[in-house]
């Protein structure tokens, strides 16, 4: 589809194009930002397949719903190994009404990148485990939803800003995390801020008393070694707010999840 100008009525031509499967995965680069091809593969292909996976997603590019980012996850493996993100057709329609502002995709930076897709996996393997019958996904939002404001020190309002919010169901259980994926790039003192954050926000009782209960902050981490330094930042918490915080593998994150819901 021409890049050019998307009027009422040619958006509306195109709506109509749009199948169930290419709208959640619309909304599914909405939530999450970024995507892998392999990740949105994963997620709304169950049953379709190689090749009906790559003309669908090769089709939402040439008509203007992704784009696809400058780097490529996976060379020679086509479409699912390109990173997508919404382009300016499917930001249109999925706004529509709404007064959201509507921004030409860029590709960001090579941290950003790297994070965005740790959450997307996080995500993906929530929506496989669903799939599977495990549990079931009630709630989950990334940045900026998943941010929580509050009145800090002298009532100034204050950002608490996990990476991630999700509320996991297992028959009449439930359980809920906010969510930090340490890529081990921030220093000991990062750590101690983002801990304090936490702490505050706990204390001003606001979670607890629209959702019942302070979700546990899960913190992911890529290998033994920051394990230990985010353990230890843990410690160096007043002992009352050390109940707030788990930290694993990020290998072992859902299945943490999954079984804590069960």
């Amino acid at each position: 589809m021409s890049r050019s100008y998307l009027n009422i009525m040619r958006l509306e031509q195109l709506a109509a194009t749009v199948t169930p499967t290419e709208l959640a995965i619309l909304q599914t680069l909405r939530q999450v930002r970024i995507a892998s091809g392999a990740q949105l593969e994963r997620t709304h292909f169950a049953r379709a397949t190689p090749r009906r996976r790559r003309q669908v997603l090769q089709s939402m590019a040439e008509r203007g719903l992704l784009t696809r980012l400058d780097r490529v996850v996976a060379p020679r493996s086509g479409s699912a190994g390109y990173l997508y993100g919404l382009d300016i057709a499917g930001q249109r329609l999925l706004v529509q009404g709404e007064g959201t502002r509507v921004r030409r995709p860029i590709t960001p930076g090579a941290p950003f990148v790297a994070h965005a897709l740790a959450v997307t996996e996080l995500a993906t393997r929530l929506r496989e485990a669903e799939r599977r019958g495990h549990i079931e996904v009630l709630d989950l939002q990334t940045e900026p939803d998943c941010w929580r404001r509050h009145p800090g020190p002298g009532g100034a309002s204050v950002v608490c800003k996990p990476d991630g919010y999700v509320r996991l169901g297992a028959g009449a259980f439930e359980d809920s995390y906010f969510w930090e994926l340490d890529l081990a790039t921030e220093s000991p003192s990062t750590l101690d801020r983002k801990l304090d954050a936490y702490r505050r926000y706990w204390t001003s009782g606001i979670e607890q008393s629209r959702r019942g209960v302070f979700p546990r902050v899960l913190w992911m981490v890529p290998d033994l070694r920051r394990h230990q330094v985010v353990t230890d930042a843990i410690g160096r918490q007043p002992a009352e707010a050390w109940q707030l915080h788990l930290c694993t593998l990020f290998e072992d994150a859902v299945g943490l999840m999954v079984g804590g819901a069960s």
